[in-house]
């Protein structure tokens, strides 16, 4: 079983349509025992970072990501998810992450007023780790982005993906039990649900 967090800030049901798409049980829930007792989590996100943050400091989604990292299951955080691993971003000055990982949240930069912002559509991934969420795929797969906040991470070892728009973007990450992805698996057609699939299976092994 697999606990999406609902925290309050956001639609689940594309990640829960996902799941269930390659038959995997999840309950969407903000109870932290009903999370600590699965065997693995998954936080989505959308909206701006100090609001989500908010929101889970006020349901006690912190207190349970937290804990439930430190059991060693496998923990997926996507897209706006993967920001608020880290200890704050541009977006929300003053507004503190949880801090599991280390690295810099800041504005997908527009020199010259050309890029469009958000980065929103299909990119294509460089990918650095290929284990973990890439297990099984090959070549540049593209997935879908929606985002103007990107991550930069102190450790680039940690980094499992990159893509390009604007500036190199570190598209995922991993790190131990912790993976987090800046794209959307749910909406990245085979290639999202292959990413998926890899994370449900690490709950088997």
């Amino acid at each position: 079983m697999i606990a999406v967090i609902d925290y309050g800030a956001g639609n689940l049901q594309s990640v829960v349509k996902a799941l269930k798409y390659i038959d995997c049980d999840c309950i969407v829930t903000s109870e932290k025992e009903k999370i600590l007792n699965c065997e693995a989590a998954l936080l989505p996100g959308v909206g701006s970072f100090g609001d989500s943050i908010d929101c889970m400091n006020r349901t006690g989604a912190s207190s349970a990501v937290n804990e439930f990292v430190k059991t060693g299951k496998p923990f997926l955080g996507i897209c706006l998810g993967l920001q608020l691993l880290f200890p704050g971003s541009e977006e929300s000055p003053g507004a503190e992450g949880l801090g599991i990982l280390k690295g810099s949240i800041t504005r997908i930069p527009d020199a010259n007023g050309s890029l469009k912002i958000p980065h929103m559509g299909w990119n294509s991934l460089d990918i650095r780790i290929h284990d973990g969420l890439y297990k099984g795929i090959e070549g540049s797969p593209y997935v879908y982005f929606v985002h103007s906040y990107f991550l930069h991470a102190d450790d680039e070892n940690i980094v499992s993906a990159r893509t390009q728009y604007g500036t190199v973007i570190d598209a995922s990450v991993q790190s131990g039990n912790v993976f987090a992805t800046q794209f959307h698996p749910e909406k990245s057609g085979k290639t999202g649900l292959r990413i998926l699939q890899n994370f449900v299976d690490m709950t088997k092994r």
